[in-house]
């Protein structure tokens, strides 16, 4: 399957990886995965990494930091973009002027991005799809890049949790265990939490609303998110799954305002719910997706298409 990637690869000697903004444990876990599994393999290429970074996973990092790459560098380079659906989406748009571009992503199909493509929505993760690149091409996982794609797999699946995940998310967990790193390391990271956050977390919980079809919802606006002193990715990808585990509530979806418009991140337990995101102009999986919206009016009517949602399958 990744046969295209591998002669892109093997053809250029600059590859410069992307992915989306304000990343996640995936998209951080895939690129910093990549990068250390093609200078182990390919010692004589240059590999550059951008974007920008979220201090919530930048342990998947550890000392790599994002390079700093001249509009030059991309005329006679491969740029790779990982783990985004949309071009609007990209960390660092200059990917559209490298000399020959590729996506591997596990995202619902949106729209053509680069030149050559891998999509494979069967994948928990977009880290899983590297992992996999790695096994079926041969290419020797360090371990850095082990960790770093397991740590993408566990954020992206749940903790193995999703119904996204099955026999092909273990046997690739299984593949890069072979490789030593220390699992504490990264659950420690991940879910070992100062005071401070878990207040905040119980604040979230507190503002936790039902539609009477049986949403639930969170908005916050910009002078609420300022008072709590968080940055934008807790307070709204963070605190989304504050609403995953309540008895009787299948659809969840959190709102906060940005100067960029309202962030909402939604997330379903049972239905599809991609199909409201695109229509509001957002994407992602079946039952986790997000969108920006222009106005606190637009999020109310997005609430009111996942209450149809909730309703219609309901009665079936």
């Amino acid at each position: 399957m990744f046969e295209s990637i591998l002669t892109q690869i093997k053809a250029h000697e600059r590859i410069i990886l992307h992915r989306h903004q304000n990343p996640d444990g995936d998209a951080l876990g895939a690129q910093i995965g990549l990068y250390h599994i093609l200078k182990e393999n390919f010692p004589e290429k240059e590999i550059l990494a951008v974007g920008d970074m979220n201090r919530r996973y930048a342990f998947i990092a550890g000392d790599k930091e994002m390079d700093t790459v001249e509009d030059l560098a991309y005329r006679d380079a491969l740029a790779i973009v990982l783990d985004t659906s949309a071009k609007a989406l990209i960390s660092d748009d200059r990917y559209a002027t490298a000399k020959a571009s590729a996506r591997i992503d596990h995202h619902i199909f949106c729209e053509k991005i680069c030149d050559t493509e891998v999509i494979d929505t069967r994948f928990e993760s977009c880290a899983g799809m590297i992992a996999a690149m790695a096994k079926e091409c041969g290419l020797r996982v360090p371990p850095q890049a082990a960790k770093a794609l397991y740590t993408g797999m566990v954020t992206d699946s749940g903790r193995f949790r999703y119904d996204s995940t099955n026999a092909q998310t273990f046997a690739l967990a299984s593949f890069l265990l072979r490789t030593p790193f220390s699992t504490q390391d990264i659950y420690k990271n991940l879910y070992s939490d100062d005071l401070e956050n878990v207040k905040l977390r119980a604040h979230f919980v507190s503002k936790i609303q039902v539609t009477e079809a049986g949403v639930a919802y969170i908005y916050t606006t910009k002078e609420e998110a300022a008072a709590t002193g968080a940055d934008t990715f807790t307070i709204s990808r963070g605190m989304v799954n504050t609403m995953s585990d309540i008895r009787g509530i299948d659809t969840w979806v959190n709102f906060t305002e940005t100067d960029e418009g309202v962030l909402c991140e939604i997330r379903s337990s049972l239905h599809n719910i991609n199909p409201v995101a695109v229509k509001w102009g957002g994407g992602g999986h079946k039952k986790a997706s997000g969108a920006t919206l222009k106005s606190r009016e637009d999020a109310m009517a997005l609430l009111k298409d996942l209450d149809e949602v909730n309703r219609g399958i309901c009665n079936e």
